[in-house]
């Protein structure tokens, strides 16, 4: 059962956005501070709602929430699928998710023991209508949920302060056009190894055949 630590049911009837941080992690500010209901496996601080994310968003109406945020989240996640459909299910119309995952060429991921999955361009287009995806169309009948990919960028990084520039010269030329994506996923990728991917997405309501 998750432990809710705030006033859900006013948090969501409020008169601002709805915003929701999933695997906030330990936030700088709590929600009355910063309007985002934190969620987290790990009772910290400012962990607005204590809860295993993996068994979904089951305290969160449909179509309540304006704005997703899941940072390094989904790399942690087993039941892949059932966050993602919770997900789609709790945004409203308008609503629109906005994660960060890491690419499969970056090493650095590799080396944390709780990673389980890596990302590369087409993952979340299982999910989308067959005529927004990419130039290589990938199936769509594994899962009912449906979402609209609204931007997918490339991410370039390094912890190391003299090869930035080096990084952000990859990001630019490498986010110059789908195409060019594609084309760098499929050729070059481990020899110019990519951070991460940071996704935007919005429910297809009108396609979405997921949880009531």
């Amino acid at each position: 059962m998750p432990n809710i630590k705030i006033d859900l049911e006013a948090a969501l009837t409020g008169p601002g956005p709805v915003v929701v941080e999933l695997g906030c992690g330990n936030k700088a500010k709590p929600f009355s501070a910063d309007g985002r209901i934190g969620i987290d496996l790990v009772d910290l601080p400012n962990v607005d709602v204590v809860a295993n994310l993996e068994a979904g968003l089951a305290f969160l109406p449909n179509a309540s929430v304006d704005i997703v945020y899941a940072r390094s989240l989904f790399e942690h996640i087993n039941n892949f699928d059932n966050l993602l459909t919770e997900i789609i299910r709790v945004l409203k119309s308008d609503g629109v998710c906005r994660l960060m995952v890491p690419h499969f060429s970056n090493p650095y991921h590799y080396s944390d023991p709780t990673h389980v999955r890596f990302f590369g361009l087409y993952n979340f287009y299982y999910y989308s209508q067959e005529k927004l995806q990419l130039k290589r169309k990938v199936p769509t009948f594994y899962t009912e949920s449906r979402l609209e990919i609204t931007s997918l960028k490339l991410r370039f990084r390094s912890p190391f302060k003299g090869r930035k520039w080096w990084k952000r010269l990859h990001e630019k030329l490498f986010n110059l056009s789908p195409w060019m994506q594609e084309f760098y996923e499929e050729n070059l990728c481990y020899l110019f190894p990519c951070y991460g991917i940071a996704i935007e997405f919005r429910p297809d309501r009108a396609n979405f055949k997921g949880r009531d």
